[in-house]
C-alpha cells in the first residue's frame, strides 16, 4: 500500500488562515474591550444618577419634617414609590439612622433592617458602593438628611445590575454586529488578497519557494552565457556573473537605466527595442557579442528578457578560417597556373627550343622566388609571413600588386605572448582585404604594406595602404562603425574587428591617406603586456583628414566566414 503524504498548503493559503485568525482575535479583542468599557460607562452613569437622587430626596423639607413625625412610612411610601420609574432608580429607601426601612419597593419589608452599609452616611458622608440587597446586586447611595445640623434620616438610591445589563444589551446587539460586520470585510479583503498573492506564487508554498530561489541563484552563477532581465522602465533588475562579465559592468548595476551604462548605441537600441530581437552581432570594445531579447509581456509590458553569447573565439576563428580560404585559393590558381607554365616548358622543349623553355622557366621562379625572399627575410614572425605569403597569392589572382616596404621588419620572438597572433591575423589580415577590394581594378592596382617591430618605441606598427579612390572626411569617423558599408546590407564588420581588436591590446588605429591617393590604415599595438581592458589608452578614430580625399575600401571578413572585401 502507498502512503501519500498531504502536500503542505501554500504559501497563500498559509497568510489566509493566519490573517483570519488575527483579523478575528482584532475583532474580539475590539469588541471585549468595547463592551467593558460601555459596562463601566453604564455603572458610572447609574451611579451618577443614584447620587443626584439620594441627594436630592435627603434635601426635601418634606422629607425632613417625616422624619420628625410619629409616622414617617406614611408619609414618605408614597413619595419614594413616585420616585421610581423605569428610566430613573429602580428603588429609594428612606430610614432611620440605625438603618430601620421607612420605604421600600417592597411593602412587606417595611420595618426591617437596610441591607448595605450605613455608617460613612450616618458620619454624615455620602458614598456609594455595589451591594446584593433584597432587590438583587445594585449600584447605590446612601445620603444623611439633616435637621439643625445633626442625622435625622438616610436615603438610599439605587438601580439594579440587572437594569444595567439590560441598558447595555442593545448595545451588545449592535456591536457584535458591527464586529460581525467587521470579521467579515476583514475576511473578504484578506481573501482577495490572498487569491492575488496565489496567482502570483502560482499555488507554491513557503519551501517550494526557498527551494525554487536556491535553484534560481545556483543556475543564474553556474551560467556562462550573460543573462539581463529589465524592468518596465528599462532598468536592470537582474543580472548575472556572465553578463557582467561579458558587458564590462561593476557589481552595482542592478537598478540602473541602460541608456546610462555606457555601452555602444546600436547594443543600447537593442536593449531597448520594444520588438524581440534574435541572434544579432554587436561589438563592444573588447568583445564580439550575439544578443537574444524577447519582451516580457502579461497585459502590459513588465520588462525584457536578455540573452548574450560571447562570440569573440568564434569570429576570430571565422577569419583564420576565411584566411585559409583564401590561401586554398590561391594555391588552386598558383596548382592551375603552374600546370599551364609547365605545359608550356614540355611544349618548348618538344619543339627543340629549349633555350626559351629554360629562360621562360627561369623568370618565373625569380619572380616567385623574389617575393618569397623578400617576405621571410623581412617577417621572422612565421603566421604573418605565412599570411602575407597568402595574401600575395590572392593579390596576384585578382591582378593587384602586393608590395612589402622597405623598412619592414618583424623579428621572430620579437612579439610578446601576450599579443596573440590570432588578433594579429584579424588585424593584418581584415585591412589587406579590404585594400585588395579596394585597390582592384584602379590604375595602379597597389596595396602597400608595411610590417614593422620598433622595440626602442615598444611598439609593433601594421600599415595598409592601397590605390582606391579612398575615404570621403564625412565617413572618417563612421568607417570603423560596424555596418559601414557601400557593398550592400550584411557587410561592414571587418573595419570594427580591427580597431576592437586593437583595443584589446591597448593598441590604436588610425586613418589617413596613402601614397597612391588612397586610404592607409595604420594600427600601433604595446609590445609590452596588454591590459585586460585597454582603459586609459586613447584610441584614434580618425588619423590624418586629408580635404578631398576619397572614398576608400572598407573590407571585412564575413562574420559567418565567407569572403571578404567591400569596397566604397
Amino acid at each position: 500500500m502507498r502512503i501519500t503524504h498531504p502536500r503542505p498548503r501554500s504559501l497563500a493559503g498559509q497568510l489566509f488562515a493566519m490573517q483570519v485568525v488575527l483579523v478575528a482575535a482584532v475583532v474580539a479583542g475590539c469588541a471585549l474591550f468595547a463592551y467593558l468599557d460601555d459596562r463601566g460607562q453604564a455603572e458610572e452613569t447609574a451611579r451618577r444618577q443614584t447620587t443626584a437622587t439620594a441627594t436630592a430626596v435627603a434635601r426635601s423639607p418634606a422629607v425632613v419634617a417625616a422624619a420628625r413625625s410619629a409616622d414617617p412610612t406614611a408619609a414618605l411610601q408614597p413619595y419614594a414609590v413616585s420616585l421610581v420609574g423605569e428610566p430613573g432608580v429602580t428603588f429609594v429607601t428612606i430610614m432611620a439612622p440605625d438603618g430601620t426601612r421607612w420605604t421600600h419597593p417592597e411593602p412587606e419589608r417595611i420595618g426591617q433592617k437596610y441591607l448595605g452599609h450605613i455608617e460613612e452616611a450616618r458620619q454624615g458622608r455620602t458614598f456609594s458602593e455595589t451591594y446584593r440587597g433584597t432587590l438583587g446586586r445594585s449600584v447605590r447611595t446612601v445620603a444623611p438628611v439633616y435637621d439643625r445640623g445633626s442625622v435625622v434620616a438616610l436615603v438610599s438610591a439605587g438601580i439594579t445590575v440587572d437594569r444595567i445589563s439590560e441598558q447595555l444589551r442593545g448595545q451588545v446587539a449592535a456591536l457584535l454586529g458591527m464586529a460581525g460586520a467587521a470579521l467579515a470585510l476583514g475576511g473578504a479583503g484578506t481573501y482577495v488578497i490572498n487569491a492575488r498573492l496565489r496567482r502570483h506564487t502560482h499555488g507554491m508554498n513557503a519551501a517550494e519557494l526557498s527551494r525554487l530561489h536556491d535553484y534560481h541563484e545556483a543556475a543564474l552563477h553556474a551560467v556562462r552565457e550573460g543573462l539581463v532581465m529589465l524592468d518596465g522602465q528599462r532598468r536592470i533588475a537582474l543580472i548575472n556573473d556572465g553578463a557582467r562579465e561579458l558587458l564590462g559592468l561593476g557589481p552595482d548595476v542592478v537598478g540602473t537605466p541602460v541608456a546610462e551604462l555606457g555601452l555602444p548605441v546600436p547594443l543600447t537600441g537593442a536593449l531597448l527595442a520594444g520588438e524581440a530581437r534574435v541572434d544579432e552581432l554587436h561589438l563592444t570594445a573588447d568583445r564580439v557579442l550575439v544578443v537574444s531579447t524577447r519582451p516580457v509581456v502579461g497585459g502590459e509590458r513588465r520588462g525584457t528578457v536578455v540573452t548574450l553569447r560571447d562570440h569573440t573565439e568564434l569570429q576570430a576563428l571565422s577569419g583564420e578560417l576565411d584566411s585559409e580560404r583564401g590561401f586554398t585559393q590561391a594555391l588552386r590558381s598558383q596548382a592551375h597556373e603552374a600546370a599551364n607554365r609547365l605545359h608550356t616548358v614540355v611544349s618548348l622543349i618538344e619543339l627543340g627550343r629549349v633555350a626559351e623553355a629554360v629562360g621562360f622557366a627561369t623568370a618565373e621562379l625569380e619572380l616567385a622566388q623574389a617575393l618569397t625572399d623578400r617576405v621571410v627575410d623581412a617577417v621572422g614572425e612565421p603566421v604573418l609571413a605565412a599570411l602575407l605569403l597568402g595574401k600575395a597569392a590572392q593579390a596576384g589572382e585578382q591582378g593587384v600588386e602586393l608590395v612589402l616596404t622597405e623598412d619592414s621588419r618583424i623579428d621572430d620572438g620579437v612579439l610578446p605572448p601576450a599579443l596573440p597572433a590570432r588578433d594579429l591575423v584579424t588585424i593584418l589580415g581584415n585591412l589587406v582585404d579590404n585594400a585588395l577590394e579596394a585597390a582592384r581594378g584602379t590604375a595602379a592596382s597597389r596595396v602597400t604594406v608595411t610590417a614593422r617591430a620598433d622595440e626602442d618605441a615598444g611598439e609593433l606598427l601594421l600599415r595598409v595602404a592601397d590605390s582606391g579612390p579612398g575615404i570621403g572626411p564625412d565617413d572618417h569617423d563612421a568607417v570603423f562603425e560596424r555596418g559601414w558599408s557601400t557593398r550592400g546590407p550584411g557587410r561592414g564588420l571587418g573595419l570594427a574587428l580591427v580597431r576592437q581588436t586593437a583595443h584589446r591590446a591597448r593598441g590604436t588605429t588610425e586613418l589617413g591617406r596613402g601614397p597612391d591617393g588612397g586610404a592607409q590604415f595604420t594600427v600601433r599595438l604595446p609590445l609590452g603586456p596588454a591590459g585586460s581592458s585597454g582603459a586609459g589608452v586613447p584610441e584614434a578614430r580618425a588619423g590624418e583628414r586629408v580635404p578631398g580625399a576619397r572614398a576608400g575600401g572598407s573590407g571585412d571578413t564575413d562574420p559567418a566566414g565567407g569572403g571578404a572585401g567591400v569596397a566604397s
